[in-house]
């Protein structure tokens, strides 16, 4: 009896890995690209949590972490656009849809997410390619996808219109992401 309750454990355990991955240092970044003027920041304190087991994904990320190359393009995120004291943070909650990932086998893995951002205190759909690595029992992730900034009820100014992009390519690098479970 003894046997058979250390096989079962056993068993149990080597088919339970671990299955659960997080980082508080991905990187998300954004730019919009018009003829005037190029604008570009990055955050690199963005948290990722992937639950391979559920294939699901969790990102969060404070508003006012986002760095730009003027203080004053920051200001005016911040206090205007994102109103990031109303809305501190944006979130994104979605799922592995596309291709599978073998979590547990070194390699890299085109899939697709699908979820729900939550930005300036709407939410919107959001379907994104994602470029998942496995190496050596880690895991880092990469995506990018587009906003726009009307669907999210974020108003742009009629002097600096000219300015914004209409369309805005998020990027989300997660380095390299730990093991928690």
């Amino acid at each position: 009896m003894r046997i058979l309750t250390i096989l079962v454990f056993v068993l149990l355990h080597s088919t339970c890995p671990a299955q659960r991955w997080q980082t508080r240092t991905a990187q998300f970044s954004f730019h919009s690209s018009t003829k005037l003027e190029d604008i570009t920041a990055a955050n690199r304190q963005g948290f990722i949590d992937i639950d391979a087991s559920a294939q699901t994904i969790t990102a969060a990320v404070l508003m006012r972490g986002f760095e730009f190359r003027k203080a004053l393009m920051q200001e005016h995120f911040n206090e205007n656009y994102v109103e990031s004291d109303r809305f501190p943070k944006a979130n994104f909650k979605g799922n592995f849809t596309g291709n599978t990932v073998q979590w547990d086998k070194d390699g890299e893995y085109n899939t697709l997410v699908n979820g729900t951002l939550l930005l300036h205190g709407v939410s919107g759909h959001i379907q994104c390619p994602a470029k998942i690595t496995v190496k050596n029992g880690s895991l880092s992730c990469t995506a990018e996808f587009t906003i726009n900034p009307e669907d999210y009820h974020i108003k742009i100014p009629k002097t600096v219109m000219d300015n914004i992009s209409k369309t805005i390519k998020v990027t989300i690098i997660t380095g390299t992401l730990n093991r928690i479970q």
